[in-house]
């Protein structure tokens, strides 16, 4: 399923709809890797990617701003030396939607060495 969810592309989502409910979270969140996490409150995904070196983190941290830029969907990144966690939310609809899936699944087949298009 994360290759389903990898091939598609975001909408645009300016609000005006539901957020997903519990259920078709935890269903989308076991298409994706298993290290991504879902938040107490349900509202966020988020998982944390490590490397040997900063220029490493820096490449992936460019190649999921790519993502995001292409898929117009944007996650909060956070880089460290050698880690960067990356964290998605719908803000428009202050909970997860198809997009914040979509985007995860792109970012392990990143990792994976897959496209992402």
């Amino acid at each position: 399923m994360t290759d389903d969810l990898a091939k598609r592309h975001c909408k645009p989502c300016e609000g005006g709809v539901e957020p997903l409910r519990l259920g078709q979270t935890k269903e989308l969140l076991r298409a994706l890797h298993d290290d991504w996490v879902l938040s107490q409150d349900g509202l966020e995904i988020s998982r944390r990617f490590s490397f040997p070196a900063y220029s490493r983190t820096l490449g992936f941290a460019n190649a999921v701003a790519w993502i995001a830029i292409t898929e117009g969907h944007h996650p909060v990144l956070t880089v460290s030396y050698g880690s960067c966690d990356v964290s998605y939310t719908t803000h428009a609809i202050d909970g997860l939607s198809d997009n914040d899936f979509i985007c995860a699944a792109k970012i392990d087949r990143l990792v994976a060495g897959g496209r992402t298009d």
